[in-house]
């Protein structure tokens, strides 16, 4: 099966179950915008859960906040989002399809980089355990033309974003013969901004004095609060603010399901900090960061880093956290040295001042931040694609099981009777209404307990407890384990306990301290 394949047959999968539906569905919906069923909305709340307890709770110096969606359209002008937040796009005049210039072209890397792993792959099948990579990669000559060409092509790429060069950027996808997917022709237009912010009205007038914008970002809700926060908290250097919330971006090549959306969610910690530490302390949120993605346990190998190559206006170092995607590495979360930017900016703009007193120091300055700034909606995804599994297994059945780590699983527990009579289905209830206080939990009488098994699989719940008829007679039940599928007799008395130890965040919380 094919990394396309998989990705649709997930697709289907998380409708099929309740977890993403396309928005507005009974009108033919609407591109790029979806909606959180009733599995998909616990697992994105036990994700948001995971985030904001990792930062919030074990960072005794940062603290949250819920800033508005709406704000003064000043703040989009001092951030730069009024004059810079733009893309470049290009259309295709045979398929009338239109792409960002600068994903076209790192599209054709990656395909570039594919090539040069594939050609390494087929070395180390020929030569077996003398196989030396490094030596490999510096003298075959198809390794070595490749990556030539992947770094001729970064390098233009980097040059004409930076200078805005939009004739070089078209000419350089000219060149490298890219193709429209759709119409596969190289008929392409001239490159052209377009801006990315909703602008909608504040009250009942038309004209441009009520212009507004929803925010692109939940950034700058924070540094507009900073003195507040700082101030009512008596927060001292360093410190950081977190915040949860919806953002919204007109994004014309929005793709690849829920990663590219134009409704969408940001998990975002602004960490201030003195000048002249911020390389320090961009350095040390890598790694924990990095650490917190690992603790999940989808595999090491899921996740790189990607230095930027072009760093915005605002930034002295950025680096990108990427996942292995079915479509493959691509940014999951972003980590920035934003220098004293933003807060400068809003200081110019609003006329008032934004600087920490140091007490050390005995003087005032506007204070240095790192950003570290995760999309929700990709986050979902890459659980999504790191737990989906479709398994032959030794009976000659198949399964497809989401094996989410089970802090995020959506149900914790299934509580089974083996029948619907003979007082099973009453005890079960029992053992229900002792768990569901604790963790959440669904009840499921329909069909063989083998087809039960198979819907618990399919959704990712970790435990499954069977009521038979001999836990009538010596109080306990067959537990499942989701993973392995082995079934053990415990009491129901210890089942709390049991539950607990396997699905409760604080063991997985405990991985990061």
């Amino acid at each position: 099966m094919t990394q396309d394949e998989l990705f649709k047959n997930l697709i289907a999968h998380t409708k099929e179950y309740g977890f993403i539906f396309p928005s507005s569905e009974i009108y033919d919906g609407l591109s790029a915008v979806y909606d959180y069923g009733q599995m998909g909305s616990e697992l994105k709340n036990n994700i948001k859960k995971y985030w904001w307890e990792a930062m919030v709770r074990l960072h005794e110096n940062i603290v949250g906040i819920d800033s508005a969606i709406f704000m003064h359209p000043k703040i989009w002008e001092a951030s730069g989002h009024v004059g810079a937040f733009n893309d470049p796009l290009i259309d295709n005049k045979d398929s009338k399809k239109r792409y960002r210039a600068d994903v076209l072209l790192e599209d054709y890397i990656a395909k570039l980089e594919e090539k040069i792993e594939k050609e390494v792959e087929k070395g180390r099948r020929k030569f077996g355990e003398s196989f030396d990579e490094e030596q490999f990669r510096a003298t075959n000559p198809n390794v070595q033309r490749n990556l030539a060409k992947l770094n001729s092509v970064k390098e233009k790429m980097v040059a004409a974003l930076k200078s805005n060069d939009f004739t070089a950027l078209r000419q350089l996808i000219l060149d490298c013969d890219i193709v429209c997917p759709v119409s596969g022709t190289k008929n392409w237009t001239e490159i052209r901004q377009f801006n990315l912010m909703f602008s909608t009205q504040l009250g009942n007038t038309s004209d441009e004095t009520g212009i507004i914008y929803l925010r692109p970002e939940t950034a700058q809700g924070i540094f507009v609060n900073f003195l507040n926060v700082q101030k009512t908290g008596r927060m001292k250097l360093p410190f950081g603010i977190a915040q949860i919330g919806k953002a919204f971006r007109n994004e014309i090549v929005a793709r690849q399901f829920i990663f590219r959306m134009r409704e969408f969610e940001q998990m975002e910690m602004q960490f201030f900090v003195k000048p002249g530490t911020e390389l320090e302390w961009f350095a040390k949120w890598k790694q924990i960061r990095l650490e917190w993605h690992k603790a999940l346990g989808m595999g090491d190998e899921k996740y790189r880093y990607h230095d930027h190559d072009k760093l915005a206006h605002y930034a002295n170092a950025a680096t990108d956290i990427e996942f292995d995607f079915p479509f493959g590495f691509k940014e999951l979360e972003g980590i920035h040295s934003r220098t004293n930017f933003d807060l400068g900016r809003h200081q110019e703009f609003s006329g008032k001042k934004l600087q920490y007193f140091d007490p050390e120091l005995n003087e005032s300055y506007v204070p240095y931040v790192i950003e570290t700034s995760i999309g929700l909606d990709r986050t979902v995804l890459a659980v999504l694609s790191g737990a989906y599994k479709e398994e032959q297994l030794e009976n000659g059945e198949s399964r497809v099981v989401l094996k989410f780590h089970p802090a995020l699983a959506p149900v914790k527990v299934a509580v089974l009777p083996l029948i619907k009579k003979d007082g099973l289905p009453e005890l079960a209830q029992k053992v229900m209404d002792n768990l569901k206080y604790d963790f959440n939990c669904q009840y499921d009488e329909k069909d063989s307990i083998g087809k039960r098994y198979r819907r618990q699989d399919a959704i990712g719940t970790p435990l499954c407890v069977t009521v038979d008829h001999q836990s009538l007679e010596d109080n306990a039940v067959t537990l499942r384990d989701r993973d392995t599928m082995q079934q053990e007799r415990v009491s129901i008395d210890a089942l709390p306990e049991i539950v607990d130890k396997k699905v409760n965040i604080k063991y997985l919380l405990k991985k990061l301290s």
